[in-house]
């Protein structure tokens, strides 16, 4: 028991010494793993005119020689054709997406239900 709290309390000191982008991706490494629920809505103004439901996470894309992040986030998600908040028959295939950080409004959030 001893030794199980020590392990504990060395991984918590090693985790507090990261910068907090590295908790960050730390964090997001264990949400993936255990996995979401999200939903991402996407505005045009005030109006809403795409959903994508049970997305696992949203990426942000980088530079292929310079490691550099982009302006813009992918994922893959079950388009909501209807925008009615369920996964109908015709809407069973995941599909690839990506959206603009310049010109996109969107909420980003984990399903309520």
């Amino acid at each position: 028991m001893k030794l199980k709290g020590l392990l504990i309390a060395g991984a918590l000191l090693t985790l507090s010494a990261c910068t907090q982008e590295t908790q960050n991706q730390f964090g997001r490494a264990i949400n993936n793993w255990t996995g979401t629920d999200g939903i991402l809505e996407i505005y045009a103004g005030n109006t809403l005119v795409k959903r994508f439901m049970k997305i696992d996470k949203l990426t942000t894309a980088s530079g292929t020689g310079n490691d550099k992040d982009r302006p813009y986030r992918y994922g893959y998600g079950y388009l909501d054709k209807n925008l009615n908040n369920v996964i109908d028959t015709d809407e069973k295939k995941k599909v690839y997406f990506e959206f603009s950080d310049y010109s996109t409004s969107y909420i980003f959030f984990e399903n309520p239900k």
